[in-house]
């Protein structure tokens, strides 16, 4: 039997992990280690100034007391795995909301997938988009990631793991019932038009405190390109290829003239 790590950002009670979860039993072992609360937009960060701990919620299926997704993952394989009997594969998610374009570098989610191929093992993002922020998720279920993903995984384990090493798939899923979906589309991440807005209020003892708020899904114009972005909006599974070296190549020979 394949062994299949999963994790996510959203906390170990969360609705898109279950179905996740449940989506993959039937391809191999299933092992969960997820955080114990929601983690989202933490990024790759590694806890280094506390200790942490493995809760056993059942068999296979463990929080990591205050961790980060990237702790599960590298706590996961370095003490519920041994060296000759590694995970074949980690998928994070599925996500509630979308990972796209520069949110990649914010997403705990995306970063799981990141801690997962630096240590050697193939890895798959996936996020449930919503179309705005009202929907809920009783409107399409995962039903549409909960296929996509074990046709993908299914594949990989057919096929091989479609990427060379420190590369991951970064998959995200329509917001449309699974019947109307297209397919899979090859893209590249699009680019963001950021807004946040942090919020100013006071406490009850007068002390001004701030909360950061949510930005809106708008994209600068993706027409002409294939992006996760304009996949998503014309009813595609986005599958996007991400690599961890963030060197400009591009720029490399006009910075030598620059200096």
């Amino acid at each position: 039997m394949k062994k299949i790590l999963i994790t996510n950002d959203d906390g170990f009670e969360s609705l898109g992990l279950q179905a996740l979860a449940k989506a993959l039993t039937s391809l191999g072992n299933v092992t969960v280690v997820a955080p114990t609360t929601e983690k989202s937009a933490c990024g790759h960060s590694l806890t280094l100034t506390r200790p942490l701990h493995f809760v056993e919620i059942e068999s296979n299926f463990y929080k990591l007391d205050d961790g980060t997704p990237t702790d599960c993952v590298f706590l996961a394989l370095n003490k519920l795995y041994d060296k000759d009997n590694k995970p074949d594969i980690v998928i994070s998610g599925i996500n509630i909301g979308s990972n796209m374009g520069e949110d990649i570098t914010y997403s705990g989610t995306a970063s799981a997938a990141m801690e997962a191929v630096l240590q050697g093992i193939p890895a798959i993002a996936i996020s449930q988009v919503y179309s705005n922020k009202k929907q809920s998720i009783s409107d399409y279920g995962f039903e549409l990631g909960q296929s996509s993903i074990v046709e993908l995984v299914k594949k990989v384990f057919e096929d091989d793991f479609p990427l060379p090493k420190r590369k991951f798939l970064n998959v995200n899923i329509p917001p449309i019932p699974a019947k109307e979906c297209k397919g899979f589309k090859v893209t590249r991440a699009g680019n963001k038009k950021y807004d946040f807005h942090a919020e100013t209020h006071i406490n009850p003892r007068g002390l001004e405190y701030y909360w950061i708020g949510l930005p809106n899904l708008e994209w600068m114009d993706t027409k002409g390109h294939i992006t996760d972005f304009e996949a998503i909006s014309d009813g595609y599974v986005s599958v996007t290829p991400i690599h961890l070296d963030m060197t400009s190549h591009d720029d490399i020979e006009s910075l030598k003239e620059w200096l």
